[in-house]
């Protein structure tokens, strides 16, 4: 009976695993991409938009080491046209680096948290034209 138990679990747990495919990475500004690893926090993110500014602060957490994070970060943003301004390193605080791109702006800060958690918070600003598209 203990084995039948036993069995009964792994394949319900096994289904359970099967039926839920991994979400796609999400970004609410297409031209920042988001490294593989992190999981978007949506209690803590915040999203503005109006006729005239789109803005964020999303929060993102992973089990990555930091300054590996800040590398792709800064590889994969550079590859999309934003232009690295500074980066900034302080022991407790993180890495905060900072970007612009046709006038608009991202401060990505990475830092470590509790339970092992590296955070990702991106914080970005986008002006909008009038069709809702942004200017050229």
């Amino acid at each position: 009976m203990r084995r039948f138990l036993v069995l009964t679990m792994a394949g319900l747990l096994l289904t359970a695993c099967a039926s839920s495919p991994p979400r796609p990475q999400r970004s609410e500004f297409e031209d920042i991409p988001v490294p593989k690893g992190l999981t978007l926090d949506l209690n803590k993110s915040t999203i503005i938009e109006s006729p005239a500014v789109k803005a964020a602060r999303l929060f993102y957490k992973g089990r990555i080491e930091p300054d590996s994070l800040g590398m792709a970060f800064r590889t994969t943003l550079e590859a999309n046209g934003w232009r690295h301004l500074s980066s900034t390193t302080s022991s407790g605080k993180g890495t905060t680096q900072v970007y612009e791109k046709a006038g608009n702006s991202l401060q990505v800060l990475i830092y470590e948290g509790m339970f092992w958690y590296t955070w990702v918070e991106l914080s970005a600003t986008r002006v909008v034209g009038s069709a809702g598209q942004p200017p050229k």
